[in-house]
């Protein structure tokens, strides 16, 4: 995609519509970390939220090690979908989330994603460690993700691992959310926004099947109602051209 051009100094000009999206992509992840503490999926600096730039291969994702009161957009950190930081933009004398390359694994392999988020949030994290799936037993998770929240493999941070877990368990899977075993949630969006959604939608999932099942046995829905429930949701529910309803 010829979205760049490189100055002798090694520092990239993107074209003035690649130039907004960063700006503003920048802006919105920043602020969308406020939203995991907001939520409480998040303690300390762990947690982090990428978004891809429309129109160039390349996405925004948080520094590491950072306080969340200290993000701002300068901050943000660009990346090109090998996970690369992109030198000579804002950000990028920090070193990025230790789950870039995750991330840059999802985007690569996951053309339609636009947003993933990593959180550490308490009752999907229980889950996580049982390595055992939520079942779809109420009716908000019929509308989020169409079904159960799958639990996908073990996996070691710092390389793609995390990444390859993601896709292979979330293709062909209408779940939103994925719990990494023995780690915790990931989920994708169209955007970052909506992938923050999803994160926020897990988590109460997985505390009210926790809670549920504390007090008794589960009742399934049955699939065919699953089926009916994600369709209004997803297609009815809502006013027109919501990015997610």
């Amino acid at each position: 995609m010829e979205d760049t051009v490189t100055t002798p100094a090694q520092t990239p000009r993107f074209t003035a519509e690649v130039e907004a999206s960063i700006a503003s992509l920048r802006e919105e992840v920043a602020k969308l970390h406020a939203e995991l503490v907001r939520y409480g999926l998040v303690i300390w600096t762990g947690g982090n939220v990428s978004g891809r730039v429309p129109g160039a291969d390349l996405f925004v994702i948080k520094p590491s090690g950072v306080s969340y009161d200290d993000l701002a957009p300068e901050n943000m950190i660009l990346c090109d979908l090998d996970g690369n930081v992109i030198k000579g933009t804002p950000g990028s004398d920090r070193s990025p989330s230790s789950d870039t390359a995750a991330h840059a694994y999802v985007y690569r392999n996951m053309p339609e994603v636009g947003g993933v988020v990593h959180t550490h949030s308490t009752y999907a994290v229980a889950w996580a460690a049982r390595g055992e799936e939520i079942p779809c037993v109420i009716t908000g998770m019929a509308d989020e993700f169409g079904g159960p929240i799958p639990v996908g493999p073990f996996a070691i941070i710092g390389d793609d691992s995390i990444g390859r877990g993601i896709v292979e368990t979330l293709t062909g899977h209408r779940s939103r959310a994925v719990l990494m075993q023995n780690h915790g949630p990931f989920t994708i969006g169209v955007t970052a926004k909506d992938a923050v959604k999803a994160a926020v939608m897990c988590e109460d999932a997985a505390r009210t099947v926790h809670i549920a099942r504390e007090a008794g046995p589960l009742i399934p829905i049955p699939q065919d109602r699953i089926d009916s429930l994600y369709n209004r949701y997803q297609n009815v529910y809502g006013q027109s051209g919501d990015e997610r309803r």
